[in-house]
Formats: structure tokens, C-alpha cells, sequence
């Protein structure tokens, strides 16, 4: 599509165009011109400041009217029920200039069925002396995870509208950090999205009580494919390769029957272990034993351990099993009992309500979402009361002696420690790198710059 320029026949070229159209070249760093240019080699990734550095540069660069200061940035974000040309209108321009943005933003967009809470820049210069309305000099939004649409005023008066799309590349990544606040945001910083992070966390489920174990300063590492923009942004995460967390490892492996399994570093296959905490990014806040009831007010045995969580949280199966019971029970409240393999059973107590389909008789699998965090029954306050049951006798949950998992052997744990060994290589590789550091590019694609 060529530009738009309804001021300007296509033939002028003046040095001020030329200065115009460099804040475009400024913000289409990363971004190649697939119709006249071959991809370049991959440069480092741009992290968040160094993009709002270079759109800041765009719009400042952009020619502004005469009688006009330097444009200033506008973050914006459409309000439930708010158009896209009232949104621009409220970031300080008169309703004909938005008018106008919008109808030009249309050409490469639907603008019409926009939803609330769609950011944008807007980049306004305010008349000198404060007389007189402000004007639109430059306008960027994000259309998907690798497009932006940016409109530029030029020396003259008019808008150009470009249409932008970063290169996205497979990645397999290392990343490597410290505790510094929760897991989830840790991670985050790394490049994990939250369901990666959440992957990591029921897996470790089965060893560590994220409440207790883990402190600020503790390690960690992932190793996980992504796809990854140009400016360092993660799109989408594959699977969850590796996972350490204060000296327990855990290795993805798919076994010759075609089931993805992860095992320790011995071999040992993890999913034979009941889950230490059924539910996610939660704290404990009663243990097993002798207590003062909260309600009753007297000291009465505990026989369970108490995870607060707010209403509505998925709570886990904790081990392959099947459903005894899913019902309403006394002071427990709703109530989910799943039978497992050697003499044990898992419940679960003060439910908000039952994963759909929820029944007696079905079979579940670890980590399966089967009810919802709640407060029904005697409770002061929505949290999962968990007990583990051996031989018809409750226990305590932490410390409770679990079945083992398989073992791998023969061929499959030949393949297996070849595997583990390019895992390890991989990290070790990695050690003097910084925290997130992108190990093995795996494909590239080439999409640029279309307008």
C-alpha cells in the first residue's frame, strides 16, 4: 500500500520531508523493509526503555507547525464504552484531528470494534503561549504482538500512516535469576509468561512448599522455547525443557510411548509424589495438629493444613486418582475426597465450588483442576483446608512418605542422560551470561515493514 499524503504530490522531495521521516526510521529500528531490503542479521534485543526511547524520538522528530512547542508524549487507554476517536479526542486534540487520525488508522485497522482498555501514544504539541488548540503530531498502538501502526505528521501539515511488524524468532532460552518478590514476578522479568511459570510451579509443587522454602535470594533456572519479537518481547512460550529451584532439578523428557514425563536427575520420574501444595501461589496458615478453633473457640485437633487463597483460586488433584466424593460435608463444607494408589486419599474442604463435570467415579490426573478456593462450612475466610489420608488414617501433609514414580531404564535412560547432558552443556554455557539469555536460535521469519 503506498503512503497517504492528501497534501502533497508524490514527486515533491524537500530536505524538511527528509527530516520528517527520519523520527519513522528512528522508531522502525528492529523492523526491516521486506519489499526493498533482505533481512539483516539479528540484532541484540531492545528492552522496554529503549522502545519508548525510540518512539519518543519518532514524534519529537516529526516536523511540528510553526507556532507550535515540541510534542509530548500521551499514553492513552479506550474506557468501557469509548470510541477510538473520542480516546484520541481526550488526549488533547480537537475532535476534527481525531476524526481525521481515526479515519487514516482505519485503512489498516478495524477501528470501529475496538475493546475497552486498547493503549496507544499520542504525541501532541501544544500551541505556543497557550493560545489556540493543540495539535496531533504523531499517534503509535500496538495492533499484535508483533504489529504496530504509527501515524506522522511531516513538514506540511500531513499524516503518514505506516504499518510495522517486528521479525519473530523460535528461541530456546536460559533463564537464570533470584527470588526478588514472588516467583511469578521473578520469572516474568526473564521473559516466562505466566503459564510457563505456572508449569514450573506444579511441578515443584511436589517438592517444595512455595510458602515456607522459598526466600528472597533464592536461585533459579528455566529452559524453555519462546517466540520472541525483535525488542526482546515474548509472544507465546513452548514446553518447559529444565527447572531448578534451590538444588532440585527436573528434566522434560518423552518417553518411546510418546508421553512427556519429567524426571530428576537420576532418572526418577516425579508424578508417583502427592503435591505438597495443591493449589497455586499460596501461603500456609494452619498446620496439622493441636489447635484453638477459630470459630469454636476451644483447642481441638487440626487434621489437615490450611493454605489461604483468595475465593475462586484452582485447587489440584495431588495425585492420579479417582473421585470418591464431591459433595456438601458438615463443617468442611463442599468437600472433594480423590482415592490414589497405595492406601492414600486426598481432601479437600470449604470449596466455592466444583471443577464442571466434577463426579464420583471419575478419574483425575495430577495437577487437574477439581474445584475452586472458597469459605463454605465452618470458615472465617476463603482458604483450602488439605488432608492426606493412608489406610483410612489422617496424617500430616508435610513430610507425608508418598509413593515413589517410575524409573527410567535400558534405552529410554541412555536417551534420556544424552538428552540431560545437551541440557546441562546448555546452562553450563550460560553461567557467565547475563540473567535471560537467549541460547539457541532455532528459525527465524522475515516479515517487516509494509507501509
Amino acid at each position: 500500500m503506498q503512503e497517504f499524503d492528501p497534501r502533497r504530490p508524490t514527486f515533491r522531495v524537500t530536505p524538511r520531508l527528509a527530516i520528517g521521516l527520519a523520527g519513522l526510521a528512528a522508531l522502525a529500528v528492529g523492523w526491516k523493509l521486506a519489499a526493498d531490503n533482505p533481512p539483516a542479521q539479528a540484532k541484540a534485543p531492545l528492552d522496554p526503555a529503549a522502545i519508548t526511547a525510540l518512539q519518543h524520538a519518532a514524534f519529537t522528530q516529526s516536523e511540528a507547525q510553526p507556532g507550535f512547542a515540541r510534542p509530548q508524549s500521551v499514553p492513552v487507554k479506550v474506557m468501557p464504552g469509548e470510541t477510538l476517536e473520542s480516546a484520541v479526542e481526550r488526549a488533547g486534540v480537537p475532535r476534527e484531528e481525531a476524526r481525521r487520525a481515526v479515519e487514516m488508522l482505519g485503512e489498516a485497522m478495524d477501528t470501529v470494534h475496538i475493546k475497552a482498555g486498547m493503549a496507544f501514544d499520542a504525541a501532541v504539541a501544544r500551541p505556543r503561549g497557550e493560545r489556540g488548540p493543540a495539535r496531533l503530531i504523531g499517534l503509535s498502538l500496538r495492533t499484535g504482538p508483533a504489529q504496530s501502526i504509527t501515524l506522522s505528521r511531516t513538514f506540511d501539515g500531513a499524516l503518514r500512516l505506516r504499518e510495522m511488524e517486528e521479525k519473530i524468532r523460535d528461541e530456546r532460552t536460559v533463564a537464570s535469576g533470584e527470588i526478588e518478590g514472588s516467583l511469578y514476578e521473578s520469572a516474568s522479568r526473564l521473559g516466562a509468561n505466566p503459564r510457563i511459570v505456572g508449569e514450573m510451579v506444579k511441578l515443584f509443587s511436589h517438592k517444595i512448599d512455595f510458602d515456607r522454602d522459598l526466600k528472597p535470594g533464592d536461585a533459579f533456572t528455566m529452559v524453555f522455547d519462546r517466540k520472541i519479537t525483535e525488542s526482546g518481547r515474548t509472544i507465546e512460550t513452548g514446553a518447559l525443557e529444565y527447572a531448578a529451584i534451590k538444588g532440585v532439578k527436573f528434566y522434560r523428557f518423552e518417553r518411546s510411548g510418546g508421553e512427556v514425563q519429567y524426571f530428576d536427575e537420576t532418572g526418577k520420574n516425579i508424578k508417583g509424589f502427592l503435591l505438597r501444595t495443591p493449589v497455586d501461589n499460596a501461603r500456609m496458615t494452619s498446620r496439622f495438629g493441636m489447635r484453638r478453633h477459630p470459630i469454636l473457640g476451644y483447642n481441638r485437633m487440626h487434621q489437615g493444613i490450611d493454605f489461604g487463597a483468595g475465593a475462586g483460586t484452582p485447587v489440584f488433584a495431588a495425585g492420579d486418582g479417582v473421585v470418591v466424593e464431591a459433595r456438601r460435608w458438615g463443617g468442611y463444607g463442599n468437600w472433594v475426597r480423590i482415592r490414589h494408589t497405595g492406601g492414600f486419599e486426598t481432601g479437600y474442604a470449604h470449596l466455592s465450588r466444583f471443577a464442571k463435570g466434577l463426579r464420583p467415579g471419575q478419574r483425575v490426573a495430577q495437577g487437574q483442576v477439581v474445584a475452586y478456593v472458597g469459605s463454605t462450612g465452618a470458615s472465617t475466610g476463603p482458604h483450602l483446608h488439605y488432608e492426606i489420608w493412608q489406610n483410612g488414617k489422617r496424617m500430616n501433609p508435610v513430610g507425608a512418605k508418598a509413593p515413589q514414580g517410575t524409573v527410567l531404564a535400558g534405552g529410554e535412560l541412555a536417551a534420556f542422560r544424552a538428552q540431560k547432558a545437551r541440557i546441562d552443556a546448555m546452562i553450563e554455557d550460560q553461567g557467565e551470561a547475563p540473567a535471560a539469555r537467549l541460547a539457541l536460535a532455532q528459525d527465524e521469519a522475515s516479515p517487516a515493514l509494509r507501509r
